[in-house]
Parts: structure tokens; C-alpha cells; sequence
């Protein structure tokens, strides 16, 4: 059962300091639920949605989506991250989610429909109601 505790977390965050030092990142880390932990990237001097906008564009879109929206803020796939971002957004996601999977276990098996893990991880870009600040 996934379980993410306030001990847990600071054990995180300082691995967390260490690796996102000279980023230029501000960030805040918290738990959700006593299952997730969530890192909200609030400001940065990368522009990780326009990043993720221009790799995006090389693959192809159904038509039936509708015109398309630039969002104020969006949630990273720590799953496929890689595939989602290039360049110095890449580097840092690429620096981060693994830290922030430290001590975490997955031992899931979709097949069966079993889903077992240490905790859950969100990395967010900006959050619904205080977009992300991209910082020069």
C-alpha cells in the first residue's frame, strides 16, 4: 500500500536540495494524502511549456481535439518525462524525479489488475491557479 510521511519526505527534500542546486529552480514539496509526494515547480529560468509545446508538434494530433489551448500550467508524466521534454527542461526533470523516487518500489502487474508501490510521485509545472513564471 503506498504510504509517504512527513520523515520521508525531508529525507527527499534534502537529496532534493543538493540535486537541484544551481537550477535556478524554486519548487515546493509536500504530501498528498499520506500516499503522494508532490513537487510544484513554481518559477524557473526554463520555459518547460513551451518545451513540451515543440515536442508535441512533431507528433501527429487527432483532429477531434479541437483547437488548441496554451495552459498556464501543466503535470509532468514521471513515467514518460522523456519522452515529453528536450534540452535543459530534460536535464532537469531528469535530475529530480529520480530523487524524488528514492526508497520507492514498484511491483506492479497491470495484468492482474495488482498495483503495488512505496508512493506515488506528481511533478507539477505550475499548479491550476498560480501559473509557472518563467524567470530570465
Amino acid at each position: 500500500m503506498a504510504f509517504m510521511n512527513q520523515e520521508k519526505k525531508k529525507q527527499i527534500a534534502a537529496a532534493l536540495k543538493v540535486a537541484m542546486k544551481g537550477m535556478g529552480i524554486k519548487y515546493t514539496l509536500g504530501v498528498n494524502n499520506h500516499s503522494t509526494l508532490v513537487m510544484n515547480i513554481k518559477s524557473g529560468p526554463v520555459d518547460f511549456i513551451s518545451n513540451m509545446e515543440q515536442v508535441s508538434k512533431s507528433k501527429p494530433r487527432p483532429d477531434h481535439f479541437g483547437p488548441y489551448v496554451r495552459p498556464k500550467a501543466i503535470q509532468v508524466n514521471t513515467y514518460w518525462y522523456q519522452e515529453h521534454f528536450t534540452g535543459k527542461a530534460l536535464e532537469i526533470l531528469q535530475k529530480a524525479i529520480p530523487v524524488l523516487n528514492t526508497g520507492n518500489h514498484d511491483r506492479s502487474d497491470i495484468q492482474s489488475d495488482y498495483f503495488d508501490v512505496g508512493f506515488y510521485v506528481n511533478v507539477n509545472i505550475g499548479q491550476w491557479n498560480k501559473p509557472y513564471v518563467v524567470t530570465k
